[in-house]
């Protein structure tokens, strides 16, 4: 009996899962993150599987490539019983495993990303040579063309994604695990690789894909298994189910998955930047020539792929970082080079700031939760005394902002990390939000936040919007920034390379601005018509 999709179960004639999990369990101290897992993914299949944070999906998969060990259960590989102790014990089983952060050397090749760890031998031109013939059969058969000679660190990400398929393929893998593919990729990128998991699995590949994006697993799987509170609650065919179906078995209510607003009504320029740049210390342009209004009553939400400037541009209008070049104005303080404005002066103009990093930027994970939800504020009058803090009226404030913003558990003497990703979210963005701000400025967020929570989340955006507040909002996930934004601006290589109307936005258009692509394709179009 082979291990691959070909094997049988004994008996029956059919071909044998890929996958098959029975009664797995797995016990963190208190918290137990895999009750009694059963899961079956049929071999040559696309298997979806969802969850809410902390629902024990990326325990389970961590499991099934030995990076955990079960307390109880079994996992059979193909039909047979296959302890799996390590992610060795999984590459020889035919199971590999592309990660959200992928794994690669930015300084070697894409042969030599490749062959790391499985060079064949003390001498590395035979075994470079017969890879060679190897990659080029696999990129030949599943569409992933990358020229093995480039730098890792040259490449696009959705090529250097490529690279991880080529590499788990080239072990030997024929069950691929993929955790949330598509973070950080581009549409026409996340299309393509839809294309080549479709040609993986029409080869006879197992792809088991974790992902928060409803949309996606609709698009791209044949099955999917929805996991809450660490137990599996449903399998269902995907052409028998719904987004909304899916949604509410996650959560266990039922969810909204569309954004209700108001067509805006917007106001004054509350801020206007004007040429603004920014050069590092290591001589690298990170905005470059940057010029925008923030009004208000609206959302203007700023499209692109990771490190193309957002994080920058959020750092200088929060006064994080003075601009190198250019100025901006918020309210009638103008700010420069040579006039800089500090975090703490940005919050006296009444900006308030939610970063994209709340562990690094937005909390203190050791600080108890009633000391992050007074973070930047703590000389407020209504917290500080002559020489102490009000302890106990922070703690109340603390209470009533919990209450309002739904995070669990509601104690504010626990610790900020205490907290699920969608709980301090929550906090930071109480903090932040009820200050009642002119401008606010946001970074992804609902990054690792639950469906339920993304809800409430963009309810709270559209409802400062709605109260003439002016909101600055980056964020990686396309779909939130269609579905928020009254005025969409795209950055590419530190400059904003388009601007389109929500109502006239569609993904295909945005997902070519931010590959700078969109001139070309108009050009195209224009001489395709001419």
């Amino acid at each position: 009996m082979t291990v691959a999709g070909g094997a049988t179960s004994s008996g029956t004639g059919h071909p044998a899962p890929a996958i098959q999990l029975r009664g797995i369990n797995k016990r963190f101290s208190p918290v137990h993150a895999n009750r009694d897992v059963n899961l079956v993914v049929p071999a040559g299949t696309i298997h979806g599987i969802v969850g809410e944070n902390g629902a024990g999906k990326s325990t389970l998969m961590s499991i099934l490539y030995g990076f955990y060990q079960a307390d109880s259960g079994v996992i059979e590989v193909g039909g047979q019983v296959c302890p799996i102790n390590s992610p060795e014990d999984a590459l020889a089983a035919g199971i590999g495993m592309v990660h959200q952060h992928f794994m690669l050397v930015d300084v070697f090749s894409v042969l030599e990303n490749i062959l790391l760890g499985a060079e064949g031998g003390p001498l590395l031109a035979p075994g470079m040579a017969a890879a060679r013939k190897e990659i080029a059969r696999l990129e030949a058969d599943y569409g992933l063309e990358v020229d093995p000679d480039a730098l890792v660190g040259d490449l696009a990400v959705g090529l250097r994604q490529r690279v991880e398929l080529l590499k788990a393929l080239y072990r030997g893998a024929n069950i691929l695990i993929l955790d949330e593919p598509t973070g950080v990729l581009t549409p026409q990128e996340a299309d393509r690789l839809f294309e080549i998991l479709r040609a993986m699995r029409d080869r006879g590949v197992t792809v088991i894909l974790i992902t928060h994006k409803l949309q996606e697993i609709m698009a791209i799987t044949d099955n999917v298994s929805v996991m809450r509170a660490g137990q599996m609650v449903a399998h269902r065919e995907t052409a028998q189910t719904t987004r909304e179906e899916l949604a509410e078995l996650m959560v266990g209510r039922k969810v909204l998955l569309r954004v209700e607003k108001s067509v805006a009504a917007p106001g004054d320029a509350l801020l206007r930047a004007d040429g603004l740049s920014l050069i590092d210390a290591a001589k690298v342009t990170r905005l470059d020539g940057v010029s925008l209004d923030l009004r208000a009553g609206e959302i203007v939400g700023i499209a692109g792929v990771t490190g193309n400037g957002q994080s920058e541009l959020l750092e200088v209008l929060s006064g994080i970082l003075p601009p190198s070049r250019g100025r901006f104005t918020v309210h009638d303080r103008a700010i420069d080079q040579d006039h800089p404005c500090t975090p703490e002066e940005m919050r006296d103009l009444n900006l308030a700031h939610v970063p994209e990093d709340r562990q690094r930027m937005g909390m203190i994970s050791a600080f108890a939760a009633w000391e992050t939800a007074i973070l930047g504020y703590h000389c407020d009058p209504a917290y500080t005394g002559p020489i102490l803090l009000k302890t106990n009226a922070i703690i109340d404030d603390t209470d009533g902002k919990m209450a309002r913003f739904d995070v669990r558990p509601a104690d504010p003497q626990l610790t900020s990390d205490s907290f699920s990703g969608g709980n301090q979210q929550k906090l930071v963005l109480a903090r932040e939000i009820e200050r009642q701000p002119d401008i606010l400025l946001v970074g992804q967020p609902t990054r690792g936040v639950d469906i339920g929570a993304i809800e409430f989340i963009h309810q709270q955006l559209i409802d400062m919007r709605d109260a003439g507040c002016a909101v600055l909002l980056v964020s990686v996930e396309l779909e939130e920034i269609l579905s928020l934004s009254d005025r969409i601006l795209v950055m590419f290589e530190g400059r904003i390379v388009g601007e389109v109307a929500a109502a006239d936005a569609d993904a295909r258009i945005i997902g070519l601005m931010m590959a700078n692509a969109h001139e070309k394709a108009e050009t195209e179009g224009a001489a395709a018509h001419g």
